[in-house]
């Protein structure tokens, strides 16, 4: 806790030093600095997981009563809202363009969002879904990345990152797919409200299951 503190982790980066054992090393050691300064070599390269949220949390677009809702209608909440949502993504994020094109062989696709991240220095593609994921939705936004990197990606940019907001992410879909490479596709719950203690201790006691989950193959391996 202290470290984390003193050294202004996110939560990611906080989860990527206990899946490398980082405590047990500071401990171990009898030199500290050499494992310190590792430590920190190692956060100082930007992943695109760093930036993805888990949940995202929507209530600034006042939609909890809105009946029948639809993609349409987030959309346009969000583009209402741009303000709010940028800084509910978080660091480095620039609007780009809504239902932006994109032509393939004769073909037009529309991704829902385009934002520009600069500190990644790549695109970011957002769909909206409204229900559970599923490997359509998963395979669309993998369209989505490949033909947006082949015909709109800048020479000298990293690759495009897609990312599914939906409102119920299926956790099953989401380890058999591409998703569980953890490279340049992510999907996120979006929620359209702030969650209740009793929901928070809820979703720390689940994210602690799986970061001890992950700790354990790393230290099976």
């Amino acid at each position: 806790m202290n470290e984390a503190a003193s050294q202004q982790w996110s939560t990611r980066q906080l989860e990527r030093q206990i899946s490398l054992l980082y405590y047990e090393r500071l401990l171990a050691s009898r030199k500290q600095a050499p494992v310190r300064k590792e430590a920190v070599a190692k956060l100082t390269k930007l992943e695109p997981e760093q930036f993805i949220r888990h949940p995202y949390v929507l209530e600034f677009l006042d939609l909890k009563d809105y009946p029948a809702l639809r993609e349409s209608v987030i959309e346009q909440a969000i583009i209402d809202n741009l303000q709010g949502f940028l800084l509910e993504l978080g660091k480095g994020f620039s609007f780009v363009a809504r239902q932006k094109r994109v032509r393939f062989e004769e073909e037009d696709f529309y991704v829902d969002l385009v934002f520009y991240n600069y500190l990644l220095k790549c695109f970011v593609l957002i769909d909206l879904k409204v229900g559970k994921l599923t490997h359509q939705d998963i395979g669309q936004m993998d369209s989505y990345v490949r033909v947006f990197d082949t015909h709109a990606r800048p020479e000298g940019d990293n690759p495009t990152i897609g990312l599914i907001l939906c409102s119920k992410k299926n956790e099953a879909i989401a380890k058999y797919s591409v998703l569980s490479e953890g490279k340049r596709i992510f999907a996120a719950k979006y929620s359209q409200y702030l969650p209740t203690v009793a929901e928070l201790q809820r979703e720390i006691e689940r994210e602690r299951r799986l970061i001890d989950a992950t700790r354990t193959k790393r230290e099976d391996r």
